[in-house]
Formats: structure tokens, C-alpha cells, sequence
């Protein structure tokens, strides 16, 4: 009979941790959404304008004995009536040298249009030796009623970027911020 107790106790002790767990697994998760707004909050105040993100031009010793591929890819999110592309796909490069490359963007709407750009680099650890010194990623664009404009981008790679990186992605996605925008 002390077993048959013993036993109920551990299996309702167990139940308990069990209902205890999934609550707290459910609450991460709900948790979840509002700490994903906090971090992109944090990540993107540094995209707002006035708030200095421009690498500072220095001189590098060009690397002419090693090419790096530079991509250029382009999206646009759902929600923005966009068109946008790189007008430059693919570049080799050389460490050390500065490149400039054009995008093209244009508001398909009929009224005036706020949106951002958000840069992202891959492979990520290569980001480090990316460095912009002009980009249109930098502030909020502008664009009136079906107003299209070529937007550049001025770069270089760091040339004491490991030799694994071959290939590097330059990728923005154009967001529609109209609505959230200052004005």
C-alpha cells in the first residue's frame, strides 16, 4: 500500500513539472513576439537617420593578387509596391579597392511612398570586412508618386578578410514604411 502511494505521488509530482513545462514553453513563445520587436528595434535604430552608420574612407594597400566575387541581390517585402534591382548582378573585386555599384528603385503607387532598405551580408562572419561608406541603406527613402531613381552603394573589402571567402552577397529588402514614417 506505501508503494501505491509512493507511486501516485511521483506520477502527480511528474504531471505537475509536466503542466508546469509546457505552460512555461508557452509563454516563451508567446513572449517571443514582443522580444522580436524589442531586438528589431535595437538592430534597426541604427538604420534611422542621424544616427552616423557610414564606414569612414580609409586608405587600404589593394590585394591585386586575390579577386573576391561580390553578388548583388534585391528583394522586396510583400507589403511594399516596389520595384527594385540591382543594376550591377555579380563583380570581382580586390580587397582594398573601392567600388561603387547602382540599384534602382521606383514607387509604383500613385501617392508619395516612405521606405527603407535593410542591408544583410552573407556569408555573416564576412560582414566584419564589408564596409559601406555610401548607401542608401542609411536613411529612410523618399520617393514620390511613381518615382524611380538609381540609388549607389560605395564599398570596399577589408583586404585581411580570411582567405576562405571567395563570394560574398550583398542583399537589401525595400520595406514600404509609409505608414510608420515621421513626417
Amino acid at each position: 500500500m506505501n508503494k501505491d502511494i509512493d507511486t501516485k505521488q511521483k506520477n502527480t509530482r511528474l504531471v505537475r513539472t509536466l503542466v508546469l513545462v509546457a505552460v512555461g514553453m508557452f509563454g516563451f513563445g508567446y513572449a517571443l513576439v514582443p522580444l522580436y520587436d524589442v531586438m528589431c528595434d535595437v538592430v534597426f535604430k541604427k538604420e534611422k537617420p542621424g544616427i552616423p552608420v557610414a564606414a569612414e574612407e580609409v586608405s587600404y594597400k589593394a590585394d591585386k593578387n586575390r579577386e573576391i566575387t561580390v553578388e548583388f541581390m534585391t528583394t522586396v517585402n510583400q507589403a511594399a509596391p516596389m520595384e527594385f534591382r540591382s543594376e550591377t548582378k555579380k563583380l570581382k573585386i580586390h580587397p582594398g579597392e573601392y567600388y561603387t555599384v547602382n540599384f534602382y528603385a521606383e514607387n509604383k503607387t500613385d501617392k508619395e511612398m516612405a521606405a527603407q532598405a535593410i542591408p544583410s551580408i552573407s556569408p555573416g562572419p564576412a560582414a566584419e570586412y564589408f564596409k559601406k561608406t555610401e548607401c542608401f541603406c542609411f536613411t529612410e527613402q523618399t520617393f514620390k508618386a511613381r518615382e524611380g531613381r538609381t540609388l549607389p552603394v560605395r564599398f570596399v573589402v577589408n583586404p585581411e578578410i580570411p582567405e576562405q571567402y571567395k563570394t560574398i552577397t550583398l542583399a537589401y529588402t525595400f520595406f514600404d514604411n509609409t505608414e510608420k514614417s515621421v513626417k
